[in-house]
């Protein structure tokens, strides 16, 4: 069998009405894709930079801007998460780390009274939860060294 030599691949225009259904179709799917819901709490958490990471073990509780509690992704109140948090703390082998995801909007008073709540229940620290800055914003001022 003789294959011919001088073939090309493309021997008409190029037709344009496959690419742009299917440039069409992309955009429908983006826009639809904005419609789906997300599940999950909304939570703006503070912005800052150059604070570490836990090796302990932890359990975390957030704090909408509406003052509602979540534990373990669920609504709850304030008596049911320290009988819970006593149940974490008898269950933990080494002290826990409660990490507080708190909205911007939460009052100073509401961050202290989930910390005495948790020192009630147990739990050894309580830390912020916090957004690292963005790459390339500016930092805060340094002093070049003499």
């Amino acid at each position: 069998m003789k294959l011919p030599r001088n073939a090309r691949i493309l021997r008409n225009q190029l037709d344009l009405a496959p690419f742009a259904g299917v440039f069409f179709l992309l955009v429908i799917f983006l826009m639809l894709a904005t419609l789906i819901y997300t599940p999950g709490v909304r939570l703006e958490l503070p912005v800052a930079n150059d604070f570490p990471g836990l090796d302990r073990p932890m359990v975390a509780v957030a704090i909408d801007s509406s003052g509602r509690l979540f534990y373990r992704n669920q609504v709850i109140d304030e008596p049911t998460l320290e009988s819970s948090l006593r149940a974490a703390v008898k269950d933990a082998v080494e002290p826990l780390t409660m990490v507080v995801q708190a909205d911007k909007t939460v009052s100073y008073e509401r961050l202290i009274h989930l910390t005495l709540l948790a020192r009630n229940a147990g739990v050894a620290q309580a830390w912020l939860a916090t957004l690292p800055q963005p790459f390339g914003a500016p930092g805060p001022a340094r002093r070049p060294a003499p």
